[in-house]
């Protein structure tokens, strides 16, 4: 099983960088998909950006050009890089490793298919 935890969360002020870590243990990252996802309060739980074990990547429209998912195998860490941060990109993101599923030959990411959670890191953005 994999186990997850995440750091890097913190305040930044709007426009910010952040850059979120995601170190896995108990497995090698490269055979598992990897995604980020975020609650905000009073909301539902939305996903980010998934990086499937082929580096096939997903990123939500309210963040392509802004988010950046990459993973390092050698480290065993997925990370989030965020840009340009806006009020709306507060909330708690977790990590999650899961299943890489592709339809019609591109890379799909459900959240359905993740089976490994980290705890989360909180992520503030002031206007």
């Amino acid at each position: 099983e994999v186990q997850l935890v995440e750091s890097g969360g913190g305040l930044v002020q709007t426009g910010g960088s952040l850059r979120l870590s995601c170190a896995a243990s108990g497995a090698a990252i490269e055979n598992y998909a990897l995604g980020w996802f975020r609650q905000a309060p009073g909301k539902e739980r939305e996903k980010v950006s998934c990086i499937s074990n082929k580096e096939h990547t997903y990123y939500a429209d309210s963040v392509k050009g802004r988010f950046t998912i990459s993973n390092d195998n050698a480290k065993n860490t997925v990370y989030l890089e965020m840009n340009s941060l806006e009020p709306e990109d507060t909330a708690v993101y977790y990590c999650a490793a899961g299943w890489s599923s592709y339809y019609s030959g591109s890379f799909y990411c459900d959240d359905s298919d993740f089976f490994s959670w980290g705890r989360g890191t909180q992520v503030a953005v002031s206007s």
